[in-house]
């Protein structure tokens, strides 16, 4: 067991930043298992999913917030609000400013938005390092700092990391549990995230049903994880794990789309969806998929509870 003494600190860290300024892949590279979903596609990260970073000097929650954008629906104002709570209960927020792309509007606002929260410590952390040249680098720390200033933002640190490469990404954890109040640990040792294990199925289904899918797609996808149990009649030794699910898309065209050819796309979707949920589970898994056409549920506030938002 750790040490839990006078020099322990816990407490919650949050990563912000545009759509694919690489927060779930730092949340990974930080936990060091996957629990945060990553995909190319903006817009994928919908649950505060934490994970937890154990650590002899402390222990780390991460929250992970969806991706602050201007709503444009029902579903992006609750998305936002989600968001601004959370940043006013975390102990620290870290902007992630992607190296290998300029300091644009996106990150404006995100900086902005986030000057209206008080009492909380702002860090910046530059990512993707692997994908600049040290120039570029330069620059952008300059980048970083600079937009601080015009902003009023004092960042309590700059860091640059690379998930990919690992680079930096122990430098991080260790400025980050410095940054936390002294206390005892959150969560048991062991835990790497809190939540359900259904949302994460349901998240990993999702993740699956959007790679390599038209832009049109990935605000239209919920994933709902209607059972989860171990089959009965199986021996100790040779569980499985039954889990029926339905992947909801706002248009028949649209389910068209993720059912593919004579279904070749959602079989694809289930394999890979099934060898990510055994990796993370360690048990083998039947997956039954199915998908449903839930009309305009992103503007439908009934059916956005029952899917789960």
């Amino acid at each position: 067991m750790h040490e839990t003494g006078e020099d322990f600190r816990s407490g919650f860290a949050c990563f912000v930043g545009r759509p694919n300024a690489g927060k779930s892949t730092l949340t990974n590279a930080l936990v060091g298992q996957k629990v945060a979903i990553t995909s190319s596609r903006p817009q994928t990260t919908r649950t505060a999913v934490r994970g937890i970073v154990h650590r002899d000097d402390g222990q780390l929650v991460l929250v992970d917030t969806p991706g602050l954008h201007k709503p444009r629906t029902l579903l992006g104002e609750r998305l936002n609000d989600i968001v601004k709570t959370t940043w006013a209960e975390v102990d620290v927020v870290a902007v992630c400013f992607p190296a290998d792309e300029k300091i644009g509007p996106g990150d404006r606002f995100i900086v902005n938005e986030l000057a209206k929260v008080r009492r909380t410590v702002r860090i910046a952390v530059a990512t993707k390092t692997d994908l600049a040249t040290p120039e570029q680098l330069g620059e952008h720390l300059l980048a970083i700092q600079k937009l601080g200033q015009e902003t009023g933002t004092e960042w309590a640190e700059i860091v640059p990391v690379s998930s990919v490469s690992g680079d930096q990404v122990d430098l991080l954890a260790q400025l980050l549990v410095a940054m936390m109040p002294p206390g005892p640990p959150l969560y048991p040792e062991g835990d790497l995230t809190d939540a359900p294990e259904e949302i994460l199925v349901a998240e990993l289904i999702r993740e699956a049903s959007l790679e390599g899918v038209r832009d049109e797609l990935p605000h239209s996808i919920a994933v709902v994880v209607e059972e989860m149990r171990l089959r009965e009649d199986r021996p100790a030794d040779k569980p499985l794990l039954d889990i029926h699910a339905n992947v909801f898309v706002e248009r028949s065209s649209q389910k068209g789309i993720v059912i593919g050819h004579k279904g070749s796309r959602l079989r694809d979707v289930g394999t890979n969806a099934r060898k990510q949920i055994e990796a993370m589970l360690g048990t083998p898994v039947f997956l039954d998929l199915h998908v449903k056409i839930a009309k305009d549920w992103q503007r439908d506030p009934k059916q956005l509870r029952r899917l789960g938002f």
